[in-house]
């Protein structure tokens, strides 16, 4: 599989840390240490998972080598949505007017941009389709209680797209080498980790150390994994891009994983968490800064619990 294009979008409201100082007390240094965190994004009251889906695919339209009208499946990947029926994908397929594509959501907290990457992966080996969109769209503000003490202040709003073709159709394509990724409902506390029900407290991390736990100990085994069924060392790794959830997360999965900090991706001090979109964000942000033949190992882990890992090269 091939990417042909790739995108991100980003609100132009930018909230500090010192906004949570009158909210719950936490200070711009205790939430720095904890998390990592300076900023995050925020979606504006006009906007929503479907308008940030909608304007990430429209800033890489441009770019792309074939009509839009050619893509065969589209899906959304997110677990903030603005509509449960009326999804980003679809929302997306309505603006564009793409006819011919199949099209749908999933969720899988933070590991769903990969699932739904994974998901192409098997529409293309039936047959069923040769040209696909993919897009992470995160709204965590909708749903976040800025006022709670142990997670309100991680959370970022912003989106992300991937043209995804079987074929290679330009030479500038980065190649997706493997995708995979894990369901881990029965380890720790599972789907109590972190979750979101809009009628009784929304967007909640109440077991923080849990999470951390388990988040470092499975990045790193889905890291190694896929690098071993792909005959890979992490000396052929040029770069890493973990999900972004919180600093101390990402600096203890590279320390595990013996990645020094000059290959490490990280947007998390501007951004916040930005959920599934995290990863596709940083790729897009990065793009011009990868070299031809250089290899991208993502990696990440999800509420529920998830994770999952991709293979890029340039």
């Amino acid at each position: 599989m091939y990417i042909n294009a790739i995108s991100h979008y980003l609100p132009e409201t930018v909230i500090g840390n010192g906004h949570y100082g009158s909210l719950n007390g936490l200070t711009d240094e205790w939430i720095f240490r904890r998390s990592g965190i300076r900023t995050r994004t925020k979606a504006s009251a006009a906007e929503n998972g479907n308008t940030m889906a909608i304007e990430t695919v429209k800033s890489a339209a441009g770019s792309l080598p074939y009509p839009l009208c050619d893509i065969d499946l589209i899906i959304g990947a997110t677990y903030t949505p603005y509509d449960t029926v009326g999804t980003l994908a679809h929302a997306v397929q309505c603006r564009f007017r793409i006819e011919q594509a199949k099209v749908f959501s999933i969720t899988s907290a933070c590991s769903s941009f990969l699932n739904a990457v994974e998901i192409v992966e098997a529409y293309f080996a039936s047959g069923k389709a040769a040209r696909a969109l993919v897009i992470a769209s995160e709204h965590n503000f909708a749903y976040t209680d800025e006022a709670d003490e142990r997670s309100g202040h991680l959370w970022g709003d912003g989106a992300g797209a991937v043209f995804i073709s079987k074929e290679r159709c330009h030479a500038d394509d980065m190649e997706i080498v493997d995708v995979r990724t894990s369901g881990l409902a029965h380890i720790g506390r599972g789907p109590d980790g972190v979750y979101l029900r809009p009628n009784d407290g929304g967007l909640v991390m109440p077991h923080g150390q849990d999470v951390f736990v388990h988040a470092c100990k499975f990045m790193v085994s889905e890291a190694k994994s896929i690098l071993e069924n792909n005959d890979l060392r992490l000396d052929d790794v040029h770069y890493l891009i973990p999900h972004q959830a919180n600093a101390r997360i990402i600096e203890r999965v590279a320390k595990l994983l013996g990645v020094g900090d000059e290959r490490v991706i990280s947007n998390i001090e501007e951004l916040g968490n930005t959920g599934c979109a995290s990863t596709v964000i940083c790729l897009s942000q990065n793009r011009e800064r990868f070299k031809k033949g250089d290899l991208i190992l993502i990696t990440v882990f999800g509420g529920g619990y998830s994770s999952g890992a991709m293979l890029v090269k340039r």
